[in-house]
């Protein structure tokens, strides 16, 4: 089976287990996920599995070239492509074939989760890298700014790497070993425990935890 699944941040919510412990979740709708391609060793020189994430809700436009994959796959155009990993029988998995969240995941086990974190535009240093910043009395002229960023004489230049005001957020973010509460099956949902980065409806890669 393959090793994840494409799926789609819904929101946060928290659940009770069985002890009336609160549980903190966020629902990922996992698919459906349909196999749209097989890479071989023979033909592509390595072995994975493209999925294909389709959206009901909403029709996907494509370029012919995309047109013409999806169509010799006999499949619906996907909102978004990734390949995977898989173990087992490579002959289980044909084109065309759906990957449910109980295929892959089950309650218990643990999952990383890729997406793109929100994108907060350009910051300051004390919100960007959480600076202490200066005094905030007695006319210091001196609140909120980053402070020395390196000497005048030697070596007469800032460093590479020096943290500064600039571009917040946006950027590709991982979160490791998270555990899966709960799988529906019925309605290709994944309850995580935890947050996970991106906004609502934003697409997010879910794979095992080995």
């Amino acid at each position: 089976m393959v090793d994840g699944l494409i799926g789609k941040k819904i929101g946060m919510t928290q659940i009770f287990d069985a002890n009336g412990k609160v549980i903190p979740v966020t629902v990922l709708r996992a698919g459906p996920c349909v196999v749209v391609q097989k890479k071989t060793v023979a033909k592509d020189g390595y072995e994975k599995v493209q999925l294909g994430f389709v959206d009901q809700n909403k029709k996907v436009r494509v370029n012919k070239p995309m047109e013409g994959h999806f169509k010799k796959a006999n499949v619906p155009p996907a909102a978004k492509l990734k390949e995977f990993g898989y173990t087992g029988d490579a002959d289980a998995l044909k084109v065309g074939d759906h990957v449910l969240p109980g295929d892959v995941f089950a309650a218990g086990s643990y999952v990383n989760v890729i997406g793109r974190s929100k994108g907060r535009g350009f910051q300051g240093v004390i919100k960007r890298h959480g600076a202490g910043g200066g005094k905030a009395t007695h006319g210091s002229m001196f609140h909120r700014a980053p402070g020395s960023i390196g000497a005048s004489a030697s070596p007469s230049r800032v460093l590479a790497g020096m943290r500064g005001p600039g571009h917040m957020g946006n950027k590709t973010a991982n979160v490791e070993d998270l555990e899966v509460v709960e799988v529906d099956n019925e309605n290709n949902l994944l309850l995580v425990k935890g947050s996970v980065p991106g906004s609502r409806n934003s697409f997010v890669i879910i794979t095992k935890a080995f």
